[in-house]
């Protein structure tokens, strides 16, 4: 028996004693059997960025088997506002690599996540998921390369206020217990989510922690690693719907709000990325940065405004993107430094043996550090679309392989410095900024779309429906008007308080 298989936590590939990749219809009927299942949910996310549920009570084998190939009808029109009722009905097909045993659920139920087809029997060119799909596909066609991702989920926990060792305020980095209250809540909900299939990183509190109206509001984060882009996107929703849901469960409310209070640290969802070919981490050459890592960065930097179309899609994502909140407000890219927008993290790119130096008794490993090098996307916000956001940034990077003056516009968006600094506001006035509202996302997504929809990537459909919705806040000169009025700012928090 695979050792590494049997201590997943996903208890089907433990129990099938194989990657969730190689799972078949013939594997999920068969742990159904084995294991007193006795329903089945379906899931997928909306145009909304939810996850929606359809439940199957298993009658018969036959009815089983029904479901998992033919899948089931659903009402598009109430899904998406691109699709019209007189032509909404679409199908959901289960993807049985997604399966998982429910951990919220009294009857014992099996969980898929599902892609879209049309009437007739393709895929629905306008869905999230497959769009994701097509991104992908397209990048390793052009690069011979795989595109990967993780991102790093930020949420807000709040409960009651119990008035017993106060954390400092805005210091909650990495705080243990009991300063930090929401520590077990966090674990457990790591331990669901690697129940799901989520490929966790760590766990910690976050920056952001303060009181108000006698309730505490503690950040928390959970990291993910790198894996193929889809699988990264269906890690998140499905982590997103976890939280959520034990948050329900223990009486807390959660909130992946870009922004919560004016001075206080908003939630990200700073992604992560790497280029791997045959199985090797392509974003160091030699101990540095690599010509593979520079361009992919150029065309995020080409394309950062546009991306905030997908990854910032409401009015309070861009009250977090302002100075001096550790979030990026111009077009640039740098070393280890909080004030860019695209960091590049520290790689383990040194050649000591920090394990041998901290451990005398051990010997050197020799471990191959340089598959965790990664670069880092940080404008993204809980609000964000996970499936056009990871598919914008893979055509953003794509797009750095195609551009023939890539390694200039890396070289020239490159920041060592500290931007938000007197002394460095000449680089400061040289660098492209970041949209300031929806509106203004929504023009640069205009001005930009044909990149995104080459290759029939994005369709021209979802582009529409992006501008049109960013369009409809009228948020164009809101982060002006709002200054110097708190009030007016958390009246605009709640609005959108449960976004992505």
């Amino acid at each position: 028996m695979n050792q590494e298989l049997s201590m997943n936590a996903n208890q089907l590939v433990a129990y099938l004693q194989k990657p969730t990749s190689e799972f078949t219809k013939a594997d999920i009927i068969s742990f159904i059997q084995q294991n007193n299942i006795r329903m089945v949910n379906f899931m997928y996310p909306a145009g909304d960025g939810r996850l929606k549920t359809l439940n199957f009570v298993i009658n018969n084998q036959a009815y089983l088997e029904a479901i998992l190939t033919c899948g089931e009808r659903v009402d598009g029109s109430s899904l998406f506002s691109f699709i019209e009722a007189g032509s909404s009905d679409l199908y959901v097909i289960p993807r049985f690599r997604t399966a998982f045993v429910d951990p919220f659920a009294e009857i014992p139920t099996l969980t898929m996540l599902c892609s879209f087809f049309n009437k007739d029997g393709e895929p629905l060119e306008s869905s999230p998921e497959y769009t994701l799909h097509k991104a992908s596909k397209t990048f390793t066609e052009v690069t011979g390369m795989e595109f990967q991702a993780m991102g790093e989920l930020e949420y807000y926990v709040i409960a009651p206020d119990i008035d017993m060792f106060q954390a400092t305020d805005q210091r909650g980095y990495h705080e243990s217990g009991p300063y930090a209250k929401f520590n077990e809540f966090r674990t457990e909900c790591m331990s669901y989510i690697a129940q799901t299939g989520g490929q966790i990183k760590y766990g910690h509190s976050e920056v952001g922690n303060f009181t108000l109206d006698d309730c505490v509001y503690e950040q928390n984060e959970i990291e993910f690693l790198p894996v193929r882009v889809e699988e990264a996107a269906d890690q998140l929703m499905v982590a997103k719907w976890v939280i959520r849901n034990l948050g329900l469960q223990y009486g807390y409310n959660v909130t992946f709000a870009p922004k919560i209070t004016a001075g206080k640290a908003g939630s990200g969802l700073h992604i992560h990325m790497r280029i791997v070919k045959d199985g090797k981490n392509q974003m160091l050459k030699d101990g540095v940065l690599s010509e593979t890592a520079r361009k992919a960065i150029a065309g995020m930097m080409v394309l950062a405004p546009s991306i905030t179309a997908f990854g910032n899609t409401n009015p309070t994502s861009y009250f977090r993107l302002v100075p001096h909140q550790e979030a990026p407000t111009n077009v640039c890219w740098g070393d280890r430094n909080r004030s860019v927008l695209v960091r590049v993290p520290l790689g383990w790119a040194a050649q000591s043996d920090m394990c041998v130096l901290a451990n005398p008794l051990e010997v050197e490993s020799h471990y191959d550090t340089s598959q965790k090098q990664t670069i880092e996307m940080r404008s993204p916000d809980g609000s964000a679309d996970i499936y056009q956001l990871l598919a914008g940034l893979a055509v953003a990077c794509r797009h750095g392989f195609e551009i023939e003056n890539a390694l200039d516009i890396a070289a020239k968006t490159y920041v060592n410095v500290n931007i938000h600094q007197k002394e460095n506001e000449d680089k400061l006035k040289s660098l492209a900024q970041l949209p300031e509202s929806c509106v203004a996302s929504a023009d640069c997504l205009q001005q930009q779309r044909a990149i995104f929809e080459q290759y029939n990537v994005f369709s021209p459909a979802m582009i529409e429906g992006i501008i049109r919705k960013l369009r409809s806040y009228e948020d164009k000169t809101l982060r002006a008007e709002l200054e110097g009025n708190p009030q007016a700012m958390l009246d605009l928090v709640n609005k959108y308080f449960h976004c992505g």
